[in-house]
């Protein structure tokens, strides 16, 4: 017994250091790694290629009408907000005659694709301008698509961004001349959606209208929308809004003329907004 007595302290000076030793072990092992769902969940989406954007404005095969409005279209800044860059697949609703589809398509290069649309009514506003640009094979990325707005179909997730430049308003307008069809946005947004890839950025650049008019009357006057519309049509679709550029804002524009006003064309106060497919 007195044996076991006086071992005892060192039974409990061994136990000690045994657990010392334990928590040190554990305290020392590196740790785990995430999931690699997690890892790519946590990783930032890629960003714009400010190289191949550049590229693409300062190409030689661009024609002096088109360069001439890089001024007040602002192709540089639109397309770096778009988030463009090689490979993607993008759409240019309502290109009308090209002027972004071009840009576009040198961008994203041989590897990826643009959707020029128009709808009929589009087209022939374009006259001969979409013959010009892609006639002769000139941009073989490009897909040139015209149909009506009800008509239009897209393979499911297949677009990596979209661009509404000045022309999603349209999908308001009613003219009294019967010269345009009566298009449904919430329509022709519910079928653009599915289309959409996760994480699929689609940019609008909108007029600005005074808020609290009605959105058909007011599109119909003076081609200008209010953003909150904007807002409300993007989100009803379910995409989410992530961003707001500045860049074509002008505080001097009192939205109370018409867009087509020599005084205020090309300088109107325009909302450029991105909304993103989660």
């Amino acid at each position: 017994m007195r044996r076991l007595f006086l071992l005892a302290p060192y039974l409990m000076i061994g136990l000690a250091v045994a657990a010392c030793g334990s928590k040190s072990h554990e305290e020392a092992k590196a740790p785990e790694a995430p999931p690699p769902e997690a890892a790519a969940a946590a990783a930032p989406a890629p960003a714009a290629d400010t190289a191949a954007i550049e590229a693409s404005i300062a190409n030689a095969e661009r024609s002096k009408e088109d360069k001439d409005q890089d001024v007040w279209r602002r192709p540089a800044e639109v397309l770096t907000f778009m988030e463009l860059r090689p490979g993607l697949h993008a759409l240019d609703y309502f290109a009308a005659s090209g002027y972004y589809t071009e840009l576009m398509s040198r961008v994203v290069g041989a590897d990826g694709k643009v959707v020029a649309y128009n709808n009929p009514e589009y087209r022939k506003f374009s006259e001969d301008g979409p013959t010009k640009r892609y006639g002769n094979n000139r941009l073989p990325n490009v897909v040139e698509v015209t149909t009506p707005v009800d008509a239009v179909t897209l393979d499911p997730a297949s677009l990596d961004a979209v661009l509404f430049m000045q022309s999603y308003h349209d999908l308001y307008w009613r003219p009294k001349d019967g010269s345009w069809p009566q298009t449904d946005a919430a329509k022709a947004l519910a079928q653009l959606v599915p289309a959409l890839k996760p994480g699929a950025v689609v940019v609008v650049v909108d007029h600005v209208a005074n808020a609290g008019g009605e959105p058909t009357q007011t599109v119909t006057d003076m081609h200008r929308i209010d953003p909150a519309i904007l807002k409300r049509d993007f989100e009803a679709a379910g995409l989410k809004f992530d961003s707001e550029s500045q860049v074509f804002a002008n505080p001097a524009d009192d939205h109370k003329k018409k867009v087509f006003d020599e005084s205020i064309r090309h300088k109107t106060d325009q909302v450029m907004y991105k909304f993103k497919k989660t």
